[in-house]
């Protein structure tokens, strides 16, 4: 078994704040000088390189003597912005120590959730990337609130691995892997080598929370590389303290846990719809439209829709959920949700009738559409 990484020319690098604080004692400087050391050797080898870095949370907590995460949103945003000035000059550090520059980019959901402002961060990281810099990448706590949480970096290293069509996705963390169950409480727990990304039995096996510093648990990392592998991302879960982890990987090593994608990529339209980790409204379809989205790859039609949640206008990406509130698929829906509730439950002869227009007979065209 080889490592993906091996092939791979683009790679997202995570690390966790675990990692890159040691456990909550202070921005871990010699690991984060190896772990650009070796990001500049898999440059070398010409590989592009992306870095998600968790981190100035904790480190703010440290800066501002927080002894344990705080609940309040303000006070998280405030060490944020204390962590983030030290996050971002020990990296510029540790990289140009090589000759390597690197950027700072703090997203939210807000920016891959608008078309636009998706492309935009696209265009810049590939740009970056062109120009020979490595872009370092972390949610932007500054001003997040939680309704645009990505909800753990994991998460956002999955988002980026399909915003710029990645190879591979490498989760460094404090465990050599995923196992088939907790090892702390099983003596018997096995380390899984290598799973296909998306099996539900992995989900089973990762268990609950991560540490008192980060969000993430192992739980977080399969569901990342479940997500990832949508765009044909491969995902490695490593321990980030393996001497010379990336690039032993990049050399073919096969090291802690390998979730492989399967072949064929979502289109980049359906991509960027899919992730939408929230969207602003909804459509409750019934038991026939169901059927018809899943099972015989149909647009969704005003008669199918039971009930609206939410308000959305012309365009925009909406959930299509069944009468249990299950997601089943995300489209871009011809109908404001002023104008579905008019024309739903009704044939789309009579859209034009009801509304005085016709913008098409589908609520949801399936060209437009994507099951989840």
């Amino acid at each position: 078994m080889n490592s993906v990484l091996h092939q791979a020319s683009r790679i997202i690098v995570k690390v966790g704040s675990s990692l890159v604080t040691d456990e909550g004692r202070g921005l871990d400087h010699t690991a984060i000088a190896r772990w650009a050391f070796q990001i500049a050797a898999l440059r070398a080898l010409g590989k592009d390189v992306v870095l998600v870095s968790s981190g100035a949370i904790a480190e703010g907590m440290l800066r501002l003597g927080f002894t344990k995460r705080p609940t309040d949103i303000h006070e998280l945003q405030a060490c944020a912005a204390c962590g983030q000035m030290g996050l971002a000059q020990i990296y510029e550090s540790s990289f140009s120590a090589h000759g390597v520059k690197t950027a700072q980019v703090l997203l939210t959901h807000a920016d891959l959730a608008d078309r636009e402002r998706y492309l935009n961060a696209r265009s810049t990281l590939t740009t970056l990337l062109r120009l020979n810099v490595v872009p370092i990448i972390n949610e932007n706590d500054t001003v997040v609130t939680d309704e645009i949480k990505f909800g753990d970096n994991d998460t956002l290293g999955a988002l980026v691995a399909n915003l710029i069509e990645a190879d591979a996705l490498v989760i460094l963390t404090d465990q050599p892997g995923l196992y088939s169950a907790d090892p702390r409480k099983d003596p018997d727990a096995q380390l899984i080598g290598q799973a296909q990304a998306g099996d539900v039995a992995l989900e089973a096996m990762a268990g609950g929370a991560g540490s008192s510093i980060g969000r993430g648990g192992m739980l977080t990392k399969v569901l990342a590389a479940k997500r990832a592998a949508r765009s044909g991302a491969h995902t490695v879960i490593a321990w980030g303290r393996e001497p010379d982890v990336l690039t032993r990987l990049a050399g073919g090593e096969a090291i802690g846990t390998q979730l492989l994608a399967a072949t064929g990529r979502l289109t980049a339209r359906r991509q960027w719809m899919v992730d939408h980790l929230h969207t602003t409204g909804e459509v409750v379809i019934d038991a026939g439209a169901v059927a018809k989205l899943t099972k015989e790859g149909k647009s969704l039609l005003p008669i199918g829709v039971l009930a609206v949640n939410g308000e959305f206008g012309r365009g925009q990406v909406i959930t299509c959920v069944d009468e249990a509130g299950k997601p089943l698929a995300r489209g871009l829906t011809n109908y404001a949700s002023s104008e579905v509730r008019r024309i739903m439950r009704h044939s789309s002869t009579e859209i034009e009738r009801i509304l005085g227009f016709v913008e098409g007979p589908e609520l949801v065209h399936r060209d437009n559409m994507v099951l989840l």
